[in-house]
Formats: C-alpha cells, structure tokens, sequence
C-alpha cells in the first residue's frame, strides 16, 4: 500500500513538474494576448525558430552565452519587424484579422529557420542531465528528473519576474491601460507602438528559454511549432490574460494528463494524455469559459 501511494505521488510530482514546460509556452500567448487580445499562434514557430537559431549560432563558433545573448537580440528585433511591418498596418482591423496575420507570419518563421539551419533534428546539450536526482530518489522514494526540476524553477522565476513588472512598475501600468482600452491608452500619451514592441519582445525571450529546455528534453526538431496546440488547453483552463493563470494551469495540465494516462490509460488501450487536457479544456469553456484566474466575461445585449 505505500508503494502504491509513494508512485501516485511520483506520477503527481512528475506530471507537475511536465506542466511547467507548458506553462513556458504558454507565457508567450498570454503576454501578446493581454497587450493586443489577439491569440498569437506564431508562438510555436517562434519557439521553433529561436532555439533552432540558437543551436545554429553555436554550431557557427560562438560561445554558449554569446550565443545565448545573440539569440535574444535576434527575437527583439524580430519583436521590432513584426510590431512595424505586420501589427502596425493592420492595428485598425479586427481581431480575426489580426489572427490570420499571426498564422501567416508562423509560416514565414518556420520557413526562414529551415532555410536558415537546415531540417536535421538538432540534440541541445545545457548541461542539466535529464535523470533523476539520487539523493532525492534516495531521501523520500521519488524519482525527479533534474532537467524538469530546472525547468519548474525558471518558470517561477520568470512569472515572479514578469508578475512583479506588470503589476508594480509604469511599464506594467501602461500596458494594462492599452490592454483596457487602447484607444483611451493613446489619447493619454501612451505609446501603442511601444507597449507592443516591448510585448513582442518579452514573448521572443520567453519563446527561447522554452525552447531550450524542450530542445534539451526532446531535440531541437520541427515538432516544436506544435507547441501553440499543446498550449492551447492551459491557456483556456488559466485565463487567456493570466500570467499566473498560465503557470497553475500548467500544473494541473500536467498533473491531470500523467495521472489519467497511468491509471486509465490502460483502459482506452493508451495514449489518452494527448488528448485528456482538450477534453478538460471543453469541461472550462462550458462551465467556466473565462478560466480559473481570467476576466468574467461580460456580453452586452
């Protein structure tokens, strides 16, 4: 009986810990879509082509963290690009527009990474063995991968980082303003173009750091880009404009799909965590559509 308790608590911990890494992903969706209501799904193929540009930047000579830091401009200035050549012509025109711009624009990256660095699955090496932790295993009887331990700490540290900017600083202020009211935001003096450029940007940086640590876990590979879909559960379940939101229901996301695969799986012949946090998804559209730490949604008839 309490081997059997101890291995729940082990799926538990580690589906936790999985959630993180769709917590990451999710970041980037729900810095965009608290700026501009718009649901980027160019955020995949900007995970895809910031990591697979960072392990090109390394095959070219240069350093880890020069790499690293390179990267990072890159993603600001892509920020830049789009935030001139894409949302600026289109800032008049309807959410669905603006939409149909982002899956375009997912096209265009996919299509410049490839032809950039080629489409040969890359192996991402940080350093951050993706074993368990001995002395864990051996201390309390659980087995914690030391690569989705790390990647649970940086996922705090970027949410602390990112609730403690918005929430606390005149950058945080404004960019609540134009997500209230952007029209109300201008006539105050609040620059849209700046406000989005600096979302952009934040949302590139954080499509890196989730690409590498799922490049570390999985290879760097085209299949990343289908990182949008896996997000999509835990950005309805938290709340599209909820950065907290988006790390809690990672965690349930996570923890739901590990539990469910092992001790019901085998029912449906396996493979239900695929689809276990879709259907999850659908139970919150339909009891609550506004998630667990969104907005309430008020229509106006």
């Amino acid at each position: 009986m309490g081997g059997e308790i101890l291995f729940f608590f082990e799926v538990v911990v580690g589906g936790l810990l999985a959630g993180t890494m769709y917590s990451l992903v999710a970041l980037g969706f729900v810095l965009i879509y608290k700026a501009s209501s718009v649901f980027n799904f160019a955020q995949g193929a900007m995970v895809f082509f910031a990591v697979l540009s960072f392990c090109g930047f390394m095959e070219l000579g240069m350093p880890f963290v020069v790499a690293f830091f390179v990267t990072i401009f890159m993603m600001i200035l892509l920020g830049l690009t789009t935030e001139r050549l894409v949302l600026r012509p289109l800032q008049s025109q309807s959410e669905d527009t603006l939409l149909m711009a982002t899956i375009g624009l997912g096209y265009v990256l996919e299509g410049l990474a490839q032809a950039a660095w080629g489409v040969e699955v890359r192996r991402l090496d940080l350093g951050i063995p993706d074993f368990p932790i001995m002395w864990l295993a051996d201390s309390i009887g659980i087995f914690v991968s030391a690569l989705d331990l790390t990647a649970a700490a940086i996922a705090g540290l970027m949410v602390g980082f990112l609730y403690l900017l918005f929430r606390y600083t005149k950058i945080g202020l404004a960019l609540r303003a134009v997500a209230d009211d952007p029209g109300a935001a201008s006539s105050v003096g609040i620059p849209l173009k700046h406000v989005m450029l600096l979302v952009w940007s934040l949302a590139g940086i954080v499509a890196l750091i989730a690409g590498m640590m799922w490049g570390a876990r999985a290879g760097v590979q085209f299949a990343l880009v289908d990182l949008a879909l896996k997000a999509l559960p835990v950005l309805i379940i938290g709340g599209f404009t909820s950065i907290p939101g988006a790390i809690a229901a990672g965690l349930l996301v996570g923890a739901t799909e590990k539990v469910l695969e092992v001790y019901i799986g085998p029912f449906f012949g396996g493979a239900i965590e695929g689809w276990a946090p879709y259907v999850l998804a659908v139970f919150f559209l339909l009891y609550r559509p506004e998630g667990l730490f969104g907005e309430k949604i008020i229509r106006r008839v």
